[in-house]
């Protein structure tokens, strides 16, 4: 999705901007930590303050931010959010999982992101009184034009077809950890075809799934196209 929306002439992205903090805070033995935390910003306040500023460069109208919900931990505050359309992508927790398990083979709860990804969509969608634009993965890619319209739709903004193609590589605006995880996406020039999976989770994560397929329900419920 970030190569998708980073694709548009009018759009600038930054790749997950808490990532620094993140691991400066919890002391998460990642691939790459010391040089996340050396190239980015620990401070999640200034982070906050990068994100909300006004002006984007070179003109741009839209300013794309990834976020990992698992990286705004319960001290950052909440309320800078407000002044963001903020859109949330979901996808299969047994694919999320399988995904995860190639470079960590025991993730915890918190590690998944889900039980985060809930508790923010729902402080959004009571503070702001709407419901949030929800993104299902598996239907982006069963129909990319289609979902990507009715998401410009949602935020205001209007389609472009440059969302469906893009040049393959890294970018500039990638984080410095891209080396060691985007191999996919660099080699990715579309949305890959839909194919339907069946993932196995291994017992001893049984649990975890379950609590992380509660929260990918609850929010689905609610995705755009439905």
């Amino acid at each position: 999705m970030m190569r998708s929306w980073g694709n548009r002439a009018d759009t600038v992205v930054i790749d997950e901007p808490f990532y620094a903090f993140y691991l400066a805070r919890t002391k998460k033995d990642h691939p790459m930590a010391d040089e996340v935390m050396s190239e980015g910003e620990r401070d999640w306040p200034k982070v906050v303050a990068s994100l909300t500023k006004e002006g984007l460069p070179n003109g741009a109208r839209v300013f794309y931010q990834k976020q990992m919900t698992h990286h705004l931990l319960p001290e950052v505050a909440r309320e800078w959010l407000l002044s963001l359309t903020n859109c949330f992508l979901i996808r299969d927790p047994a694919e999320v999982m399988a995904s995860y398990l190639k470079k960590n083979d025991d993730p915890s709860l918190e590690d998944l992101g889900f039980m985060q990804q809930r508790e923010i969509f729902d402080w959004v969608r009571e503070q702001s009184l709407t419901v949030p634009p929800v993104v299902d993965a598996d239907d982006v890619l069963q129909s990319p034009e289609r979902i990507l319209r009715l998401l410009c739709q949602a935020v205001g903004v209007e389609f472009d077809p440059a969302m469906l193609k893009w040049p393959p590589g890294l970018r500039e605006t990638d984080g410095v950890w891209a080396k060691h995880w985007y191999g996919e996406v660099a080699r990715s020039t579309s949305f890959q075809p839909y194919k339907p999976k069946v993932v196995q989770v291994p017992k001893d994560l049984s649990k975890i799934h379950e609590q992380c397929r509660e929260c990918y329900e609850h929010l689905r419920r609610f995705r755009l196209g439905s």
